[in-house]
């Protein structure tokens, strides 16, 4: 099962925001106790004014905490961004716009376990009216043979152990002047991994690169 949750934050400027030049995202997003925790760092440069030569950088960090129900199994689940735009309002607030994707959950059959719950109910039942029936010289071999009924059946469910999924890298805007040999060169990464993640035949101004930055 896939879940794509939004995440939009307004990010207010200390001063005139005309032009963003730059701007890259980064996560360390993690599964923990069914919650997904972490942050969002967006960071970059702009311009004041339009006429301005020089850039300013700038740099946020985003808490992130999304919990999820628990009727999930998170043991093989996945999550990344799977996109991200922003927006400039009113001269000096940026508005983020994060897709976070979470893949591969599981949803846990618990149709099963209350049928089995149920049943042991109704044997528990049954036999507890048997033992009201019954002479006192028997009471003790009929709940002998309750408790032997009752019993609790081995849980469907074993508690599976899951190492906490670990992502973190950069969704890269192209801007003027940029090659991809600058784009790898900047992250330190080679063309070949660039590629396993990005369509690099007609690279063009405002496309959106997926940097990993732990491979």
């Amino acid at each position: 099962m896939k879940k794509i949750i939004p995440f939009k934050k307004n990010i207010l400027f200390k001063t005139n925001l005309s032009e963003i030049t730059s701007i890259s995202l980064e996560d360390n997003l993690n599964f923990k106790d069914n919650s997904v925790l972490g942050n969002f760092v967006v960071s970059g440069d702009y311009k004041m004014n339009d006429s301005s030569i020089n850039t300013e950088p700038f740099s946020y960090d985003l808490p992130v905490e999304i919990s999820i129900d628990e009727k999930y199994d998170l043991s093989k689940a996945s999550v990344e961004v799977s996109d991200f735009y922003y927006e400039i309002i009113n001269n000096d607030t940026l508005n983020i716009n994060i897709e976070v994707t979470i893949d591969k959950m599981e949803e846990i059959p618990i149709i099963e376990e209350v049928r089995q719950e149920n049943k042991l109910q109704e044997v528990e039942i049954e036999h507890e009216n048997i033992i009201d029936s019954i002479s006192d010289d028997t009471n003790n071999e009929i709940i002998e043979e309750k408790e032997r009924c009752i019993e609790p059946e081995e849980t469907l469910f074993k508690e599976i152990d899951s190492d906490e999924i670990y992502s973190s890298y950069s969704v890269y805007i192209v801007r003027e002047g940029d090659t991809i040999e600058s784009i790898v060169s900047k992250y330190g990464i080679d063309k070949e991994k660039l590629q396993e993640y990005n369509d690099l035949k007609d690279l063009k101004l405002g496309d959106k690169l997926i940097i990993p930055t732990n491979a």
